[in-house]
Formats: structure tokens, sequence, C-alpha cells
């Protein structure tokens, strides 16, 4: 395993007024481990704890409690070993826009250690690896959003490290860009670098990752590949509209091809493992009952729908 944490723990003083403060808990015991040539996710609302946890591994912030290891060292008592084997993309990029990118990637590689010589190959092949050739003499300021991302990604492999922290990399990137940007990173995953991401965006750690944790107040709700999550809930999802949820809800429950039901909000949610055959049967009980619908839909689980069983809300609404 090349990420290996056990309880770790994150407590922060916060000042709340008139001199007084707050023991604030944004980590409150979390196991995780990542393996070697696999991108992993911590998904979870904002403030759930996902960039706290990661900068804790990446040495950046010191655990309150608990231990990981990194490439085989210790966070806390070989934290500059650990840093010689990681990269970090925080979510700001850590890219200069008044500064050409070319220069950024050279300071960067200079910091690493490298000759002159050596920085300015390491950048070159950077450049050429993520197609910014043409734009390496720009300032930052005049790139698009996802060539300023993959400058920034540039950035954070230039000492080949076997491990990339990437905090919210797609964030305000628009669909085009985030799709091109998920397609760099599986390329690092196919080269051997391992990956660890953080994101709230539900249609990344599923069409991305190969296992994930999803990360609720500092705490770990559920942790597998996001099949293997989806199957615990169920193969697929009816939502319904009624006027009268509780009667619905308690009919639905009372039959053996529903696995749950969950209100939310307005709707009705059944969970089923074959919708396309159990549908029919659904709404025939429905009618039977006189119980008039709205609306109906049907669609496969997803990631939204294992946050709502482990926590009892959306991640949709957390985020």
């Amino acid at each position: 395993m090349i990420i290996e944490a056990h309880g770790l723990r994150k407590t922060f003083t916060a000042k709340r007024g008139r001199g007084r403060t707050e023991e604030v808990e944004a980590v409150r015991g979390i196991d995780l481990s990542v393996g070697e040539g696999e991108i992993f996710a911590a998904l979870g609302p904002n403030g759930a704890g996902k960039t706290t946890t990661v900068r804790m591994l990446a040495t950046f912030t010191v655990p309150t409690a608990g231990t990981a290891r990194v490439a085989g060292y210790d966070v806390v008592q070989d934290a500059a070993k650990v840093r010689e084997k990681i990269g970090y993309v925080s979510q700001a990029g850590g890219v200069d826009d008044n500064a050409p990118g070319l220069e950024t990637l050279v300071l960067a590689a200079r910091l690493a250690g490298m000759t002159r010589r050596d920085a300015l190959a390491r950048a070159g092949e950077l450049l050429e690896t993520f197609s910014l050739t043409e734009i390496a003499r720009r300032p930052a300021r005049t790139l698009s959003g996802g060539q300023k991302r993959r400058f920034a990604l540039a950035v954070g492999l230039v000492n080949r490290p076997p491990l990339i922290f990437l905090d919210e990399p797609t964030t305000g990137l628009d669909p085009q860009n985030r799709a091109n940007l998920w397609d760099e990173i599986r390329a690092l995953r196919d080269a051997g670098t391992s990956v660890l991401l953080t994101t709230h965006y539900l249609d990344e750690a599923d069409a991305l990752c190969d296992r994930l944790v999803i990360i609720d107040h500092g705490l770990i709700v559920a942790e597998g590949t996001p099949g293997d999550l989806k199957k615990e809930v169920a193969g697929d999802v009816v939502t319904l509209r009624l006027d009268d949820l509780g009667a619905a809800r308690k009919l639905l429950a009372a039959q053996p091809y529903i696995r749950e039901t969950r209100e939310e909000g307005e709707s009705l949610r059944a969970y089923l493992d074959d919708g396309e055959h159990d549908l029919p049967a659904l709404l025939r009980a429905l009618e039977g009952e006189r119980l008039a619908i709205r609306s109906v839909s049907l669609e496969r689980a997803t990631l939204d729908d294992v946050f709502l069983k482990h926590t009892g809300r959306s991640l949709r609404d957390a985020a």
C-alpha cells in the first residue's frame, strides 16, 4: 500500500468572539489504505473533512491523533521523506498568474533539487505530455481554466512522484475540460502513478475512481468500488411524486421486490434490484389503493443513493 492511515484525527481551535474559543473536530478518526497504481477518491460535501485528511497525509498539517505512512514513511517523523515521494495540487492550483507556465515548471523543478539543465529538460517533457508546448511562454493569466489545471498537474508531477494528491481537481471547469483532465488522470494511473483525489462531484467519483471512501462530518461512512457501493443499495431506483407519501411508503415497503423506501422532500424513492420488470407491479399496487401518481421516473442507483443511505440526506443537497 502506498498510503496506510489509522485513526487520523484533527482538531482546530476556532475563535467565537469576545475572547471565546471552541474546539472543532474536522477529522474524527479515519482509517484508509490506497494501493499502488490506483485512483482513489475521498467523496463528500464541502466541510466534510476531505481536504484536512489529504493535508495531513501530505504533511502540511500535523494530525492531532492517529498514524499514517505514505510511500513507506511516517507523515510526522519522516515528513521530509514523504514530501520527496509525493506531488500535491491544491484547489487554487499553485500556478503564478503573472509568470509563463514554463517558468513555473522550471522553478518547481529547481526547488525539487534539479540542476537548471535537468529542470529545463523535465519541463519540456511535461509540456509535451500535457500538450502545453505552444502556450508555455504565455502568462498564466491569459490561459483558460482547463489549461491552468493542466499546468498545475504538471507542476505536481515535476519530481516524478509515485503518488499525487489532487484536491478538487476539476472545480470550475466546463464539461469538456473536465473530461480531458479525467483522461490525463487515467493516463497517470496507467503509467503506475497512484492518485488520491478529493471531490464532491458524484459523476467524477463514479467514472474515474477504482475505489473511494465517502466522508461526512469527519468520518468515513462507506468504502468500496463505485459498483460495489451501488449494489449495496439496489440496482434501480423509482422516484415517485404522490399526494400521500406516507400511505405510499407503507404500501411499497410491504412489497417483496422492493428493498427499501425513502422519503426525500416531496418525493418517495423506492429501491429495487430489477426496476424494468418490477415497475409495472409497483404501479399496479399504487393503483389498487387509489394512490394518485403525479410523476414517476426510473433510473440506475447512483453514489448519491449510497450517500443518502448512510447519512440520511442527499449529497447533491449537502454540496
